[in-house]
């Protein structure tokens, strides 16, 4: 017995709302999975300030954040950044261009943040800051991660060389706090000229970041990886 024309056209309307039904609950369905990821399950969307916008404004396609303390680990830190854009070079066709890089000199790495002039005048406390000297044990007088073909311990890395490559230094403005009153007490200057004599000699590419320890978690709220650089 042949169906009736009716029923064959109502059939097929079912079925056809039923697979439209199914696809919109999938398109629904992955709709909040991304609004979830993104998020996270309790909506928390971080606070941005005007003092962070410059880690928005760096890297294309990939951000990383190598967040130093130590004398050592500040040297290993540009060994780092170095390694990472070469291995995107070789390993991926990449371009220095793709990354946001940062490299944060906090503590007893913050030196490491100010010029050449800085380190020929105030050797003697960046020395024992960092824990680098020369051979002899005399105080270094140019800024170490300054130096081509460096004998400290961070080949030729230099400040200048990775800001070229578009890599960037945030320093620590507590520690330069610090280290402008310890500087003040022993030439008998005042700590607030010495702080702005430091803020006027940074490196290249440097920013001064209210602390170190806080810009390591605010640049993570940016999409920055984190890679902690210890002491060697």
């Amino acid at each position: 017995m042949k169906e009736d024309k009716n029923m064959i056209s109502q059939r097929r309307s079912f079925l056809t709302s039923a697979g439209l039904v199914t696809a919109g609950v999938a398109v629904a369905s992955t709709a909040v999975a991304q609004d979830h990821s993104h998020h996270g399950n309790s909506g928390f969307s971080p606070m941005r300030h005007e003092q962070d916008a410059w880690m928005d404004e760096l890297g294309a396609g990939h951000r990383v954040f190598v967040d130093s303390q130590t004398g050592p680990g500040g040297l290993a830190a540009m060994n780092f950044a170095n390694n990472i854009l070469m291995a995107h070079a070789q390993g991926y066709g990449g371009n220095d261009s793709d990354y946001g890089m940062i490299v944060c000199f906090r503590h007893d790495s913050s030196p490491f943040g100010f010029n050449d002039a800085m380190w020929e005048k105030y050797n003697e406390l960046f020395m024992r800051r960092t824990g680098v000297s020369n051979e002899d044990g005399s105080p270094v007088t140019v800024n170490p991660v300054s130096v081509e073909r460096s004998p400290y311990g961070n080949r030729s890395n230099t400040v200048g060389r990775l800001s070229d490559r578009g890599v960037h230094f945030a320093i620590c403005n507590l520690s330069t706090r610090g280290m402008a009153g310890q500087l003040a007490r022993a030439t008998g200057a005042s700590s607030d000229d010495v702080y702005q004599e430091l803020l006027d000699n940074q490196v290249p590419n440097g920013h001064i970041v209210p602390a170190g320890v806080m810009a390591a978690t605010r640049a993570q709220e940016y999409g920055y990886s984190l890679l902690y650089s210890a002491q060697l």
